[in-house]
């Protein structure tokens, strides 16, 4: 083996056709071949020279990667397919030819950023822990929030059993008559349900919540249920290597 040769699951991954724990399920599954021969080994290795197919489609010849920026409307779910029927954010974006899939998720009824790509490299790397790139929210909570309250969040509180990571809590503003505080959130963390749990763990429950940012992408010319290519400089970016560049200061 020369110095060149690569594990099957990490070229798969750099072709962006899956996460590299996605590519070794594909291997798992006796779904890869190389030069013709189906593997389901973990630790096989491939010179540049040899040919990898998935489903025995080249990885050559795969469609190409495309990134979409989606300003997620109410009503919606985050997912390739509902078993329930309801409306799904590749409905909103049917008239992309390529298979995409989003980034992480957003609660049926929660708006905002969204990303959807069939880069698999970008998205693992987005969505993972280590990267700790910022998610903005504003919550709509019911009830005055203070800073005594939020304080807590700040520290991390503990959900389930798991403590959350330190968040970044202020107020924007308070409506004393209807009892109801709108609330910035920034955190890096991305469980099921998270803004909702932390709030409502501190007496705070939300009524209404949005994504106003994620890494460095926000709503900027987006109306609700809109969506746009990535530009050719955001790509560039996206594919940086330090996602804490990416954190607000």
């Amino acid at each position: 083996m020369s110095e060149e040769a690569q594990r099957v699951q990490k070229v798969i991954a750099q072709a962006g056709l899956a996460s590299r724990r996605g590519a070794e399920e594909l291997i798992i599954k006796g779904r890869v071949q190389v030069n013709g021969q189906t593997i389901t080994a973990l630790g096989v290795k491939v010179e540049p020279t040899d040919t990898v197919t998935v489903d025995s489609i080249p990885l050559e010849g795969r469609e190409k990667l495309v990134y979409y920026l989606l300003n997620k409307p109410r009503g919606v779910v985050t997912t390739n397919n509902d078993e329930k029927g309801r409306r799904t954010v590749l409905d909103i974006l049917s008239d992309v030819n390529e298979r995409v899939y989003p980034i992480g998720r957003l609660d049926y009824d929660t708006t905002g950023v969204l990303l959807l790509t069939n880069d698999g490299v970008i998205a693992n790397q987005l969505m993972h822990p280590k990267s700790r790139v910022d998610k903005v929210y504003i919550a709509k909570v019911a009830g005055i929030a203070t800073d005594d309250k939020l304080a807590p969040l700040k520290h991390g509180v503990v959900i389930k059993g798991r403590k959350t990571a330190p968040a970044r809590v202020t107020i924007e503003r308070i409506d004393k008559d209807k009892k109801t505080s709108m609330v910035r959130v920034i955190l890096h963390e991305g469980r099921n349900h998270q803004v909702k749990n932390m709030l409502q763990k501190v007496g705070l429950p939300v009524e209404k919540l949005t994504r106003e940012q994620y890494a460095f992408f926000d709503l900027t010319g987006l109306q609700s249920g809109e969506y746009r290519k990535l530009t050719s400089p955001e790509i560039k970016r996206l594919k940086a290597e330090d996602y804490k560049n990416y954190r607000r200061k």
